[in-house]
């Protein structure tokens, strides 16, 4: 049975290997997440995110990392779900599922307007998934990034 609960700083080292998976995933290296950065993101006195880990038993399957977002609309505040990742042993058995019920009932919790997301568009899984679980694409936005 899967189990969804936060990340504590006992799981940096399985969070790193994730990371790790993530990045192959994308066609990088399967190179692991720095221990320090991870720790400082996650467990910081500040942290920038939250992360949910999916467990079966002490198996983690997957993960979810969020982060609250203000201004959504108006004064309200968003939950901005950053990353969502099943190790492919468990895909298709409803971790993915469970990780998103977790990550709404965080934000419903928070007192958030919304979730946001974006799925990648050359991964038809992930943007099946997402029409299945309920979002269809939000058009009306433009995806942009800078490197510092």
């Amino acid at each position: 049975m899967v189990q969804i609960s936060p990340a504590t700083e006992a799981d940096a080292e399985t969070i790193s290997e994730i990371l790790g998976e993530i990045e192959a995933y994308y066609g990088g290296d399967k190179t692991p997440g720095d221990l320090d950065q991870i720790r400082a993101a996650l467990f910081s006195e500040r942290p920038a995110a939250t992360c949910l880990l999916a467990r079966d038993g002490d198996a983690v399957l997957g993960l979810a990392s969020y982060s609250f977002l203000w201004p959504a609309a108006g004064a309200d505040t968003s939950l901005f779900l950053k990353e969502l990742y099943v190790r492919e042993s468990a895909r298709r058995r409803g971790v993915a599922g469970a990780l998103m019920g977790a990550v709404k009932e965080a934000a419903v919790a928070a007192g958030c307007s919304r979730v946001e997301w974006q799925g990648d568009a050359d991964n038809p899984p992930a943007l099946a998934f997402y029409e299945a679980f309920g979002a269809p694409p939000h058009e009306g936005k433009v995806f942009y990034r800078i490197d510092v």
